[in-house]
């Protein structure tokens, strides 16, 4: 069986996609003749194949539909509603395979197509009965649930100590006591992407030290999942790059297969795991997991829910950002959330359904504005809500170490022993945290010795490799409560030819200014970490001149960036070098030939640092 792979079906560039009108159009790729539908409204865009599901019959416009949002199979007329990619004509019969939209930092799109869509489908296995307590599924905390899956056990995403993100995520639950057996227990272990909530080196430096070699599988992305482990020093031993929808089989009943995110294909990913043919669908994190194709009718079936995972529009400042828009953004973000979850799993039809992957808190003092503000969606109102709308799905609602027994719930969804809560006075929620262990650490870079020399900027930048982008940023250096420091760093990058002046450029130019905590900036800088810990957890606040997103630049300070560190060692080899007197005659180094060794020929003359003097 070959890999699943992300395919190109048709490209289009600014021009044409500028042109396209609201509602139903019709696109040709000019090199294989194929047709595709891109339906579009203010809110985006959606695309198919122009390929009825019946008899492969092609689509036109549907004269009878005022709306513009249904087109007619020219075989047999039946009817497709592009807005819904549910067919019409007849009612209830298929659901159109939607195609992923990508737009281009260029104003174009890409349609992409998964192929195979549906790879779950090779080599199907009828489902055996399940014996009592054959399959136990134990919920630990936030993303991480313990399978029982006959003698084995299979755990996923460990967070179970320490924060995630910097300083920004806590543990809202109380991990079980046991929780860290368990983990060194188990028979494998599922990651399903690099975000520190769900790939946790304080959680897994436990189990490098008890047992390095547990088999751990990750997807094959192209940012490798665990592309920072050299440098965190937790030594494991076993881990299993593997590639997309591909059954991984670990004994004759149980298998599992690793998908993509139809959105954020270079990072996250979801699973599914089959035992004696029952299959256990976890999409975690993602945005469209598979492109959103999915397998119906699984037994069980889990996904995130809570929302508030981004520093938007939470740590934005100046202009519209008033305390009030953002609360009454963030309350109709949280409640198109909580219904696009619960068509879902009514589209999906599980057996059961768990929401999860979103039980986390902003508990340093230092971020109660954050806490106070971002309001996530409660898992047991989802569960209401897919109560009314799917009442056919058994809905539950974890607590950390409570246990659902898969084989009783199937048998019989309203038996109550299906479902076993934590015993009678266990501790649900956390309320002391170790935030000093770790924000000690955070803040022993800033005492680096690269930061008592102005160029690690312009060092630290050339590294990064990102220019070419008419954005100018300011950063600022801040305490906890982002006030500028005196002795802080205050700066200007122009990422049109990766410059740094001591004021903005007169060229219309757009403009963002960010102030970052500064033991979490340094921290970052020094190690080579993705701005992610800046962003998502919540240690910076940004301004922006004209207020739009920069895609380019976020994407590639939170997913692009060098695997490999800074070599600060070399910096200050070079910065020791420049300081000492030149008693030969050789040619004197100069920053652009430790820069151009260092980032690999990124051939670009570099101007000199000047810290600016606000």
């Amino acid at each position: 069986m070959t890999s699943q792979r992300a395919v190109v079906v048709l490209s289009l560039d600014a021009g044409a996609v500028g042109s396209l009108k609201d509602g139903v159009n019709f696109q040709k790729n000019p090199e294989d003749g194929k047709c595709y539908i891109i339906y579009k409204t203010s809110t985006g865009l959606k695309a198919c194949k122009n390929q009825c599901k019946h008899q492969g019959g092609l689509f036109i416009r549907d004269i009878e539909d005022l709306n513009g949002r249904t087109v007619k199979c020219t075989k047999h007329n039946w009817k497709l509603n592009v807005s819904t990619m549910k067919y019409v004509n007849p009612p209830d019969s298929f659901l159109q395979d939607e195609l992923e939209v990508e737009i281009l930092d260029d104003g174009g799109l890409q349609l992409i197509e998964l192929s195979p869509v549906d790879p779950w489908l090779e080599d199907p296995r009828e489902p055996l009965e399940l014996q009592d307590g054959e399959v136990k599924v134990t919920y630990l905390t936030h993303a991480c649930m313990d399978l029982q899956l006959g003698p084995r056990h299979f755990l996923f995403d460990p967070w179970l100590k320490g924060p995630a993100f910097a300083r920004g995520w806590w543990l809202l639950h109380e991990p079980p006591a046991d929780s860290l057996d368990r983990l060194c227990a188990a028979d494998l272990i599922y990651i399903s992407h690099m975000h520190s909530d769900h790939l946790s080196y304080p959680t897994l430096k436990v189990l490098s030290e008890r047992r390095p070699d547990v088999p751990i599988y990750v997807g094959d992305t192209s940012r490798p999942v665990f592309w920072y482990l050299e440098q965190s020093q937790v030594k494991l031993t076993n881990i299993n790059v593997v590639p997309f929808g591909v059954w991984q089989n670990i004994d004759e009943d149980l298998r599992f297969m690793i998908l993509m995110d139809g959105v954020h294909p270079e990072m996250d990913t979801c699973i599914i795991v089959e035992y004696k043919g029952h299959m256990i669908l976890n999409t975690v994190d993602c945005t469209r997991p598979n492109g959103g194709r999915l397998p119906q009718n699984v037994d069980l079936m889990m996904s995130d829910f809570a929302g508030g995972a981004s520093g938007f529009p939470m740590t934005f400042s100046g202009g519209k950002y008033t305390d009030s828009w953002k609360a009454e953004f963030i309350k109709n973000e949280r409640k198109k959330l909580l219904n696009y979850k619960a068509l879902l799993v009514r589209s999906q039809q599980p057996a059961i359904y768990c929401p999860f992957a979103g039980y986390f808190v902003e508990a340093h003092p230092s971020d109660r504005y954050i806490r106070d503000t971002n309001i996530k969606n409660r898992a047991e109102d989802l569960n209401a809500l897919i109560n009314k709308l799917a009442p056919d799905v058994k809905t539950w609602t974890p607590k950390p170490g409570s246990v659902l027994d898969l084989g009783l719930a199937l048998r019989d969804p309203t038996n109550s022993e299906a479902i076993t809560n934590p015993p009678a006075g266990a501790k649900i929620y956390k309320d002391s945290w170790d935030f000093d262990l770790y924000v000690d650490e955070l803040n022993s870079a800033i005492s680096s010795e690269i930061f008592k020399h102005e160029s690690w900027i312009r060092f630290y930048y050339t590294w990064a490799g990102f220019q070419n982008y008419n954005l100018v940023v300011r950063v600022i250096e801040t305490d906890d409560e982002f006030e500028p420091l005196t002795d802080g760093y205050d700066y200007l990058v122009d990422f049109l030819d990766l410059s740094f002046p001591t004021k903005r450029p007169d060229r219309e130019h757009s403009y963002v200014e960010v102030k970052n905590r500064i033991g979490v900036m340094r921290y970052m800088v020094l190690h080579g970490r993705l701005w992610d810990d800046l962003y998502i957890g919540f240690q910076n606040r940004i301004s922006r001149d004209p207020d739009i997103y920069h895609h380019k630049f976020w994407n590639h300070f939170q997913t692009e960036l060098p695997v490999d560190r800074p070599d600060w060692d070399q910096f200050l080899q070079l910065e020791t070098s420049m300081d000492e007197p030149d008693t030969t005659q050789e040619e004197p180094k100069n920053w652009n030939n430790i820069v151009m060794l260092t980032t690999l020929t990124l051939g670009v003359l570099v101007a000199a640092v000047v810290v600016v003097p606000w």
